[in-house]
């Protein structure tokens, strides 16, 4: 009977290693950036109100420990998780559960598209702020021992941040495997010196109650009192990394890293720090370092650099995985991706965007010079991304089918939380934080015109195009040489015969035995089970329309596509390596007669259109297969 049980058990035994395993690896991917904001959170919330007095640390601990609680905790972590895509979850996620991209123009639900397109911009924005603050907040307590290395962070910075990102195109698989130890070393660390702060100053403990932020926020005045929102504000941001991120690791492993490990070493640290500026208000200066030993420091800085390079690779990596959903649903060009690891589909370089964030990381550090002056960069992003987060996923609340009350009340109160922050954050916007709104609104319009581009471009292709019927028609009355072997074409859309085939058949006269009209959809789904990726439709004459579906997390690897669908009676005797792949090469024409988009915006789509990375190259075509034609549309 013992050894029965002992059996039962073990299924669930397995469960929770591998859940242990799971939060353990999140916690360098996934609480990097909030783990390493206690480097500059308190400090900036308290040069913000001014003078450290006992009631004003006191009330900015309590405020930051409650803003974890409602925001990160019971907001992200208990419920946000909940809206999930089959497992996956993030702002793209949340537009296709609500299938924005296929309402019609001008409805409420194409709305919310653009709406979700800038919370996907703000991530940018976002991507950008965070490794400059980060790297800079920690190479700055160099100066607290060592005054004269003052002229020399900015320089160290723009070191280490243009060797991170010129190691991307390595891969980060090595450093990706060690993210996790490490990050539970620094929770650790920091979980212990902020013990050391409460058993010096036990009196800090009283901002558990949250009187204390509530009282301190009504007394301090309405400027002051925003300002430190603002600023407290700090202590929240990489919250939205537990959403993006749920689709790696799974709901359990990330509310188990948060409640187990994170939240508490994060509550010791602030509090910490608050005792040790009601014992010494000059510690002001830099209370998270001077909270350690004077023979800790040293160590301590490097530490925090490489907790810091972990934060900032992790937003990095994160950059790359919305920038290939975007291009999947049809919101970006398509870019070249590169895979950097063989057996890991989740890690991908991007060169583009790759060097777009360095060029604007290495900015934001040379303007503003401080991790204190990039603070007032900081937040306004994160804060309009959460109150998006809270709309789409309400909305998605009431699609399920939830008492919409109850949702009404749930998500009102964390909206109303998140505007206030807004609104305090926006009151930083002179000081800096216009540049990560400046970049967001820059990403969110060329997406918006690509996809109104693309759009009118593939309205214009529909009309160029030949009706089945017709061409079949024509086949069989004045029959062409038929070629042996077999021959695909690519094309954007399900009906039709594609133009390249047509202008092909009338200036050559020749078909190949076997034709494949091929197209490639993405789903609102994150992924597709090989059983659903292939859709075969006969057209007649020997050809055959092959209908390819990708998740909006995957990777069009047509070849392999092909594989699996030579596999079918129709296609048997196929070989994707034996056959000519003719793909079209698009001039887009704009012109001032066509409506849809003013004339500039067309001038540049075209622009967007001719850099864009080529169809073969983008689904894996070998070049020596290839076949491309040139075609001109007007839009």
């Amino acid at each position: 009977m013992t050894e029965t049980l002992q059996t039962a058990r073990l299924p669930g035994q397995g469960v929770r290693k591998q859940t242990a395993a799971a939060a353990l690896t999140a916690l360098g991917v996934v609480y990097g950036d909030i783990g390493t904001s206690t480097l500059y959170g308190l400090k900036q919330a308290v040069d913000a109100a001014g003078e450290p007095t006992p009631d004003t640390v006191i009330g900015i601990v309590s405020l930051i420990l409650w803003a974890l609680l409602l925001v990160v905790g019971l907001k992200y972590a208990i419920l946000i998780l909940r809206a999930d895509n089959h497992g996956e979850g993030g702002i793209v996620a949340l537009l296709a559960l609500l299938d924005a991209r296929g309402a019609p123009r001008g409805s409420w639900r194409a709305s919310l598209l653009i709406v979700g397109l800038i919370g996907a911009a703000l991530l940018y924005g976002d991507g950008v702020i965070t490794p400059a603050i980060s790297v800079l907040s920690a190479i700055e307590g160099l100066k607290i021992d060592a005054p004269g290395l003052a002229p020399m962070v900015v320089p160290i910075t723009i070191a280490i941040l243009a060797s991170l990102f010129l190691v991307q195109r390595r891969g980060t698989e090595f450093i990706g495997s060690i993210f996790g130890p490490v990050m539970l070393v620094w929770f650790v660390a920091i979980g212990l010196l902020g013990l050391l702060g409460i058993m010096q100053t036990p009196g800090i403990l009283a901002a558990i109650s949250p009187h204390y932020a509530v009282a301190y926020l009504v007394h301090a005045g309405p400027g002051i009192a925003f300002a430190v929102l603002g600023a407290a504000f700090l202590a929240l941001t990489g919250a939205e990394a537990m959403y993006a991120d749920m689709g790696h690791f799974g709901r359990r492993p990330i509310q188990l890293g948060w409640f187990a490990i994170v939240l508490p070493a994060l509550m010791l640290n602030y509090f910490g720090q608050g005792g040790l500026l009601l014992a010494d208000p000059h510690a002001v200066e830099n209370p998270f370092y001077l909270l350690a030993p004077r023979w800790a420091h040293y160590p301590m800085v490097a530490f925090a650099t490489i907790a810091t390079v972990i934060a900032s690779q992790s937003i990095i990596s994160g950059a790359y995985s919305l920038t290939q959903q975007a291009m999947q649903l049809g919101f970006l060009p398509r870019m070249r991706v590169q895979h950097t690891a063989s057996h890991e589909k989740g890690q991908i370089y991007i060169p583009v965007v790759n060097w777009l964030l360095a060029a604007g990381t290495l900015a934001a550090v040379l303007t503003f010079g401080s991790s204190d002056a990039l603070g007032g960069a900081y937040g306004i992003a994160v804060s309009m991304l959460m109150a998006v987060t809270t709309v789409l996923a309400a909305l998605v609340a009431l699609k399920w089918g939830y008492n919409p009350l109850m949702v009404a009340a749930v998500n009102g109160f964390f909206l109303v939380i998140e505007l206030i922050f807004v609104a305090a954050n926006m009151t930083k916007l002179i000081q800096g934080g216009w540049f990560p709104l400046l970049m967001a609104g820059v990403i969110a319009f060329l997406m918006l015109t690509w996809r109104t581009g693309w759009q009118l471009l593939e309205h214009q292709r529909s009309k160029l195009r030949q009706r089945e019927d017709e061409f079949i028609a024509w086949v069989l009355d004045s029959p062409p040489i038929r070629l042996s072997g077999a021959a695909a074409i690519f094309t954007a859309a399900s009906t039709g015969i594609p133009l390249g085939l047509t202008h092909h058949l009338r200036h050559n006269r020749v078909l190949h035995e076997r034709v494949l009209l091929i197209a490639s959809f993405s789903t609102d789904q994150p992924r597709v089970e090989p059983e659903h990726r292939v859709k075969l439709v006969p057209v007649g004459a020997g050809i055959i329309r092959v209908i390819f579906h990708f998740g909006f997390m995957e990777t069009p690897d047509m070849m392999e596509g092909l594989k699996l669908a030579c596999l079918e009676p129709e296609l048997r005797g196929i070989d994707p390596q034996n056959i000519t792949y003719y793909f079209r090469r698009v001039m887009v024409i704009p012109t001032r007669e066509a409506s849809g988009m003013a004339f500039w915006r067309k001038s540049l789509f075209a622009m967007m259109h001719l850099n864009a990375n080529l169809p073969a190259a983008y689904f894996g075509v070998p070049p020596a297969q290839v076949v491309e034609v040139g075609l001109e549309v007007e839009i």
